[in-house]
């Protein structure tokens, strides 16, 4: 009988499994201009193809006056020449750097130094004597100084940001390489003459200093260990194919000998309007956009692309196995090489991926390991490319285990798959888990964008991508069992990553480079030009949370609700107004519910039930505020809200499980304790707070011992008895507050009061802490005065002008000119609640050897606020534009009034700051910043290797004291 309900439910549950037909369908619009639709598209897109063979894809939406921007290349790291690999990278990197008349203060006088430069950049590569390739590059350092006299550093981006644009960046992986803003809907046309003029011609200045900063790229990924178990997955399942040979990044002694000549020929043969595509979504008229779009990149002529080799893997027929080590801890994954995307066998593999693991925490690995805590962490996925594929699995061993032992619980779920032990229902639940994240995503102009790029760079129509998802519904469990025995055999790749020292480390070292002078107040007549066209101007629109959230009563609970105008998915979200600084034992208890069933349904039970309904749950706990939240279909919000309640009204307590969640959490502190990441985070932390703070204030190993499980259980019982509010995000309100109220229980009891943690002055300390990496990370950080709403303006704009972003001040100075690190910043934080300090942080990740030199370049930096004009301006006006073309919606609406609240207000605070920012002026900011920030005293934390650091250059910054990881985590 219990079997014929479930099957019921599901029928209930799974409402869209019904396929949608997509087909395609010519048109054309009132240009003239014929493009391709496809029937039952929600997301409306037109696909256009210009005479030049440039595809252009364009969607509406308008969640705010923005279009979000990509130029995908179909080109990456996988045509890199064999000789000359990581060129599409660095491509990608000097695609920044501008063109004769962007960029430029002389062009007649850069580009026969430019020409000269590349001449000795190709003797130093056919040069085999080392003392003569040093006297090259010495060469090629002294006519660089010469040529950039003439060159003006991130004129591009200035050009950019005058827009208004946010996210600008690129990226580049083995078949693509990928341009990114997201622009003011007014700025289209300015946005299309800059990039026009971008992809016109590569101009190779700046050349040697932008070459460092890939070095610097290079040394942090091999801090990585993600990446360096990633190259060796790859290398072994391709051992012919550039998939697996050719790194992104590219071998050290290729980008120690570059060609100036091989990337211009690359750019030229690979650059062109049928090899890229334009993604338009947003706030936008589409024939206007299009002819917009045909007027500057259809004078560009097509060309035949290169021929490319095929290059066809024979089949694995034996286990691969390698080994990495690094500090961290050890940890395993398995890898099949699957098929490219698109294909059958590769929507499979995804099937597979999912029923091992799934949002829903219902796939085997989630229950048979996760949820029995027999591993710290394991996970399967699938990830399909353009040509190949790679199916994985991972796996993090507790402390008893040895990695065998842990390669033996992933194979026991694969056999399992093989032998059709998992439950009809789960493939069609993982098909419908699917067509949630697609509406998900497709409601962003972001994530429909992504798409599209996406779909173009694996040379798929949209008709076909949207149809994707009717073709997994196809899928059997008859299919999946076929598929699994035929795939998983004794032919993957194993990879050990084993706790100990690098071995494989390169090391590539400062070739010794003389700082350029920038030239910050020229500007060239291209930028003139952007600069003096006036866009018509976007009206800022400012929130009237009164009417943008409708608020009524559930009981005694306050209910806030805000429209989807979207599409079907509902969220609920309880707000709790305590948290961790209230009770140091809620997130434990929270925690620790997730291991917990009831007296009539196991935890996996609970989990299948959840992700049947498409409905997912999650707990939060911050400082001050626990969120309880659900999303998924509405139409099944009721039974997952009833589910919730349910499960925690009666949660069975259990205590054998709450010690093996102990042991687990225990064990998980140590694993945190040899990441390089969490390491620093731990460290900036305690330059900011000291010894005593949220971070290290934790429940110790005796605390956690000593409690009951039935206490954790009834924590989470008297939730519903705790004060609290609830937000529905949704269609149908009245519904919701009908079915709601079965959730609502009176109000009988308080939390209690907010522990107040110290917020010390920061007085000249430097904190270091010993790590085996081949970069150095410093982090600096000032306590300021306590939050005033009245800055927050200028905080805006110096962030913008001075600290952040790659027009910076900052980034042009440590990176562009001084070539001293890879990343480099200076941001003023202001504090989200009232009477609590600001803080200022400043970061460099650089290599041992230029941290001096990086510290000194800040401190000269820092000890006068430049002064730059035009630069000012520029950073003023983009942060006006993005304000004005800025809109808030969705659950932001109520999310922005909470963090409101915190700040004593109930109003939208950016009409403020825009007010503020108007009245602006370079003398303001140089006042805010002599009399706020300058006198601001630093802690500083340093993560390194302690024998390649000049410790006396260290000492000199302050009061230094190496500590203990015990000392920085607080266990």
């Amino acid at each position: 009988m219990k079997k014929i309900l479930i099957t019921l439910s599901i029928i209930g549950a799974i409402t869209m499994t019904n396929a949608q037909k997509y087909e395609a369908t010519k048109m054309i619009d009132n240009g003239g201009y014929q493009y391709e639709t496809v029937t039952n598209d929600k997301t409306g897109v037109r696909v256009y193809t210009l005479k030049n063979g440039l595809q252009v894809y364009l969607a509406k939406n308008d969640d705010a006056p923005r279009i979000q921007t990509y130029i995908p290349v179909r080109t990456g790291s996988n045509n890199d020449p064999a000789d000359n690999t990581g060129l599409a990278h660095y491509l990608e990197h000097m695609m920044f750097k501008g063109t004769s008349k962007l960029a430029s203060a002389n062009w007649g006088k850069e580009k026969p130094l430019l020409d000269e430069i590349s001449k000795l950049y190709e003797q130093h590569k056919a040069e085999q004597n080392p003392e003569k390739k040093k006297a090259l590059y010495k060469k090629i350092d002294e006519v660089s100084q010469e040529a950039s006299k003439y060159a003006i550093a991130n004129e591009y981006d200035k050009a950019i940001s005058s827009l208004g644009a946010s996210g600008t960046n690129a990226h580049t992986w083995l078949d693509e390489t990928v341009y990114k803003n997201n622009i003011p809907n007014n700025e289209l046309e300015k946005w299309l003459k800059i990039e026009k003029e971008r992809f016109s011609e590569l101009t190779l200045r700046l050349f040697h200093t932008e070459l460092e900063a890939v070095y610097e790229e290079f040394n942090r990924a091999q801090d990585n260990d993600g990446r360096l178990v990633n190259y060796e997955l790859m290398d072994a399942l391709f051992p012919k194919h550039p998939n697996g040979q050719q790194t992104t990044i590219g071998k050290s002694e290729h980008l120690k000998n570059p060609s100036m000549v091989a990337i211009h020929k690359y750019f030229d043969e690979y650059y062109v309007p049928n090899n890229y595509a334009m993604v338009l979504v947003g706030d936008l008229d589409f024939d206007k956009t299009i002819k917009l779009v045909d007027q500057y990149f259809g004078t560009f002529e097509y060309k035949e692309l290169p021929k490319k080799q095929v290059i066809t893997e024979v089949p694995m027929t034996k286990i691969v196995e390698r080994t990495v080590k690094s500090p961290s801890t050890p940890r395993l994954q398995l890898a099949w090489r699957s098929d490219s995307y698109g294909t059958q066998n590769a929507r499979l593999a995804d099937i597979v991926g999912n029923i091992l693991t799934n949002s829903g925490d219902t796939g085997l690995i989630d229950i048979n390991i996760n949820q029995s805590q027999k591993a710290l962490r394991a996970m399967s996925y699938e990830s399909a490319f353009k040509n190949y594929g790679s199916f994985s699995m991972i796996v993090v061993p507790k402390n008893d285990q040895s990695l065998d032992d842990a390669k033996k619980l992933l194979l026991e779920q694969i056999d399992l798959v093989k032998k059709g032990a998992f439950q009809e229902w789960l493939i069609p639940a993982i098909v419908n888990d699917m067509k949630i994240n697609r509406m998900k995503t497709y409601e962003t102009a972001d994530g429909l964008a992504t798409s599209l790029y996406g779909t173009y760079i694996n040379g798929r129509t949209w008709e076909q991508e949207l149809n994707e998802i009717n073709e997994y519904e196809k899928i059997t469990k008859a299919d999946v069992v076929k598929f699994a025995n035929e795939f998983f055999k004794d032919n993957y790749v194993i990879v050990k990553k084993e706790k100990g020292v690098n071995d494989k480390l390169v090391r590539v070292e400062n070739p010794g480079i003389t700082p350029i002078k920038l030239n910050r107040e020229e500007q060239s007549p291209f930028l003139k030009e952007i600069l003096a066209d006036k866009s018509t101007d976007i009206k800022p629109e400012f929130v009237d949370y009164s009417k943008a959230i409708k608020t009524d009563k559930i009981g005694d609970k306050k209910v806030s609700f805000v429209a989807n105008k979207y599409n079907d998915i509902a969220q609920v979200h309880f707000v709790f107004p305590f948290g961790s600084d209230n009770d140091k034992e809620l997130s434990l208890a929270t925690e620790v519910l997730q291991y917990l069933g009831t007296n009539k349904m196991s935890a996996e039970e609970l989990k299948k039930e959840f992700f049947k309904l498409g409905i997912s749950n999650n707990f939060r706990t911050s400082n001050d505020q626990l969120l309880i939240s659900l999303s998924g279909l509405e139409e099944n919000m009721p039974k997952g809200i009833e589910l919730l309640k349910n499960w925690m009204q009666n949660a069975k307590s259990d205590q054998e499980v709450y010690e093996k969640n102990v042991k687990t959490i225990l064990e998980s502190r140590e694993v945190a304790k040899k990441d390089k990441g969490r390491i620093m985070a731990a460290l900036s932390n305690y330059a900011k707070y000291g010894k005593v703070s949220r971070f290290s204030d934790v429940l110790s190993k005796d605390q956690l011992e000593a409690i009951n499980s039935a206490d954790m259980t009834k924590k989470v019982q008297n939730l519903l008895k705790m004060p609290y509010e609830i937000f529905f995000y949704g269609q149908d309100f009245n519904s919701f507050k009908k079915y709601a109220k079965s959730f609502v229980e009176k109000e009988t009891m308080k939390y209690s009061a907010r522990k107040v943690y110290p917020e010390p002055a920061t007085e000249g300390k430097v904190y270091f802490t010993n790590y085996d990496m081949v970069q150095t990370e410093m982090s600096r950080v000032a306590k300021g005065p306590n939050v005033n709403l009245k800055n927050f303006g200028k905080i805006n704009v110096f962030n913008e002008y001075f600290g952040r972003g790659l027009s910076s001040i900052v980034f042009q100075e440590i990176r562009e000119s001084k070539s001293l690190a890879y990343s480099a910043y200076v941001s003023y934080s202001a504090n989200g609640e009232l009477n609590h300090p600001d803080y200022v942080t400043t970061y460099i990740g650089t290599q041992a050897n230029k941290l001096p030199q990086a510290v000194n370049a800040m401190d000269e930096l820092m000890a006068n606020l430049p002064q730059i004009p035009a630069q000012f301006n520029n950073a003023k006006n983009a942060a006006l534009k993005q304000i004005s073309s800025g809109r808030v919606n969705r659950t932001n609406i109520y999310f922005n009034l909470l963090s409101l609240r915190k700040l004593g207000i109930d109003y939208d605070l950016r009409k403020d700051i825009y007010d503020e920012i108007g009245r602006l002026t370079l003398a303001d900011l140089t006042n805010f910043y002599n009399s706020q920030m300058k006198p601001m005293k630093y802690n500083t934390a340093i993560i390194g290797k302690k024998e390649n650091l000049d410790m006396a250059a260290l000492n000199k910054i302050g009061d230094f004291q190496e500590v203990s990881l015990e000392e920085i985590f607080g266990y």
